[in-house]
Formats: structure tokens, C-alpha cells, sequence
């Protein structure tokens, strides 16, 4: 027996079956009390809205797509998890995407997904400005880790975070840095190092670049290695990953962490907590972040319209301080 249709409510409440439509859709576009004696007797009938039929009806598809660019790393977990409950709780799907590191096949995901989903939530975008600008014209973008002119954001505030590392470093009497550098195409590799830069000049310390590397632990040799030959006291990597990947390679070069060198990371994973020395690492609250970003999202899908300059959040960050950073010898 086939259940109740959307056509079966609109003839018991008597009404159009786009105002069924929109009294499950767009609730707003129906009276109160219009919406209310829909709902009542399509529960009398036992319907349920069928999602597909919902999309065509409404131009809805109650899903939104997140991108992150490594799904292996850790740090997108609490990101990922903050979206998905603030979906949840607007009854949409989120649907995950893997870049793996890559702007190709960022793209080639994305626009698989366009015709099917009603926005895209994405972190740490590897694409170059044109094409997210070209895909904010065909539905709604939001950007994490990430600033563009014209676009909404959701971010921690890296700027003063790197200011707090250079001021921790300072005060244990480290003169010279080196900033372990994550991919070219990474704009918050970029935006570390400008800010890091700039916050060593002030204090009046030296600060030195090197890289780029993958983000992973499997790169921390390539970049301990290459840390080691500018002589500075204290390395600042990309991300937990490659900080890490460096306190082994620090240890199978019988370097002291931190009575030789400092190490300090970004992200606060959990391993961050679980590596030998703990690792110091600049944190935030990333879920807050996923969920202001699908906050953003979900107002421009349904308003359909960017409706005033784009939102930008920023979120604070705060050092942890743990035992691979000390005093200079």
C-alpha cells in the first residue's frame, strides 16, 4: 500500500500543495496558523515528506557539502563534528569531501556535487581565487582557513596567535626562529608566515623560512633537517603533524627537545598531548568554527541571496603550553 501523498494533505487541509510545499520547506512564506493546520493533518494522515520531491518542489535539496583538504588529519575532526551537529539540528545533511591535498581533484568533487547539494562549506581550500569565485556565483561558499574578498568566512584569529608565540618564545630568550612551511598553495601557510614575520621584527628576532612540506608527519624529517641548518633555537612547523614528524627526527639526531631546540605546532590535536616532549601548539575552538561556517551557510541558502557584505568570523586562539618549548641554553 503506498503511503499518503503530498497531494492527499493539500486535499484534507483543503489547500494548494504548494502550500504543503512550503509549510515543510520555507515554513516562513505560510501563516502560522495556515502552516500549523498543514502540519496537524498531514501527522492525522501519517505523511512524511519524501526529501527528492522536497529539492523539486522547493529548489532545496537539504543538503551541504564540507571539503576539507587532508581528511587524515586530525585537526578537522572537531571542525567536522561542529558542522555536522549544526546541520543536523536545521534537519540538512552534510555531505564530507576528501581534496586530498588537492586543488584538481577539489574541484572535479565540487562540481560533481553542484547540481545536487545547496552549498559547500570549505576548509582550507587549495583552489585558486577565480575558480571560488566562479563557484560562489553558482551556489553559496563559505571559506575556512581561508579569506577572499566577496566571500564569507569562519576562522581563528592566526594573526594574534602567531603574536603569541613569538611573545612565549621571546620571554625564554629565543632570538632567532625558522618557520617550517606548509604547501605553496596554502593560504594559511602564508598568513603564518607574514604574521609570525611580523611579530619577530617587532620583538626584534631573527626569523627565517624554510619549506615548503606537506603537512604530515613523514615530512618532519625533511624539515627537521633543514631547520637544523639555518641555527636557529626554536622551530615553528605548519601544523601538530609535521611538528611532530620533527620531534622524532630530533631525537634519532640526539638533539634535545627543548634543551637544545624549541618545537612549537599549530592546531592542538590530541597526539599533540601524547608525543614525546608534549607538544606546545597554538589551539582554538575548531568545532565553533565548523559550526559558524554552517551557521553562514544555511542563512545564505535559504535567504537564496548574499543579502549585504559577506559575514566574517573570527574566533580566538590561545597557546598551550606544554613541555617541547624552554629556556635557550
Amino acid at each position: 500500500m503506498r503511503g499518503p501523498t503530498i497531494y492527499d494533505v493539500a486535499t484534507a487541509a483543503g489547500v494548494a500543495t504548494s502550500t504543503v510545499s512550503r509549510a515543510f520547506s520555507t515554513p516562513s512564506r505560510v501563516g502560522a496558523a495556515t502552516r500549523e493546520h498543514v502540519l496537524a493533518v498531514a501527522e492525522q494522515l501519517g505523511y512524511r515528506p519524501n526529501p527528492h520531491a522536497r529539492a523539486l518542489l522547493s529548489d532545496h535539496h537539504y543538503t551541504v557539502a564540507m571539503v576539507v583538504s587532508d581528511i587524515t588529519n586530525p585537526h578537522y575532526f572537531e571542525l567536522i563534528r561542529g558542522a555536522e551537529m549544526r546541520a543536523k539540528a536545521s534537519e540538512y545533511t552534510l555531505v564530507l569531501v576528501n581534496a586530498e591535498e588537492s586543488a584538481h581533484i577539489e574541484l572535479e568533487q565540487i562540481q560533481r556535487l553542484l547540481p545536487s547539494v545547496d552549498g559547500f562549506v570549505l576548509a582550507a581550500s587549495r583552489l585558486p581565487d577565480e575558480n571560488l569565485a566562479h563557484l560562489a556565483e553558482q551556489r553559496p561558499v563559505v571559506l575556512v582557513s581561508r579569506e577572499l574578498p566577496g566571500l564569507p568566512c569562519a576562522l581563528l584569529d592566526h594573526v594574534d596567535g602567531c603574536r603569541q608565540i613569538v611573545q612565549h618564545l621571546d620571554s625564554l630568550g629565543h632570538r632567532h626562529l625558522v618557520y617550517l612551511a606548509g604547501p605553496r598553495s596554502s593560504w594559511m601557510a602564508t598568513t603564518r608566515w607574514s604574521a609570525l614575520r611580523t611579530a619577530a621584527e617587532d620583538a626584534g628576532m631573527r626569523a627565517d623560512r624554510v619549506g615548503p612540506f606537506t603537512p604530515k608527519v613523514a615530512q618532519g624529517g625533511l624539515a627537521a633537517d633543514a631547520a637544523l641548518g639555518t641555527g636557529a633555537t626554536a622551530f615553528v612547523a605548519h601544523n601538530d603533524l609535521l611538528a611532530i614528524g620533527v620531534l622524532q627526527r630530533l631525537q634519532q639526531r640526539s638533539v634535545g627537545v627543548p634543551a637544545d631546540v624549541s618545537v612549537v605546532g599549530f592546531d592542538d590535536i590530541f597526539a599533540a598531548d601524547l608525543c614525546t616532549p608534549r607538544l606546545t601548539t597554538l589551539g582554538g575552538a575548531h568545532a565553533d568554527v565548523g559550526r559558524a561556517a554552517v551557521e553562514i551557510l544555511l542563512k545564505a541558502a535559504v535567504r537564496g541571496t548574499a543579502g549585504g557584505p559577506p559575514v566574517r568570523v573570527v574566533l580566538p586562539t590561545e597557546l598551550r603550553l606544554r613541555e617541547s618549548t624552554g629556556p635557550v641554553r
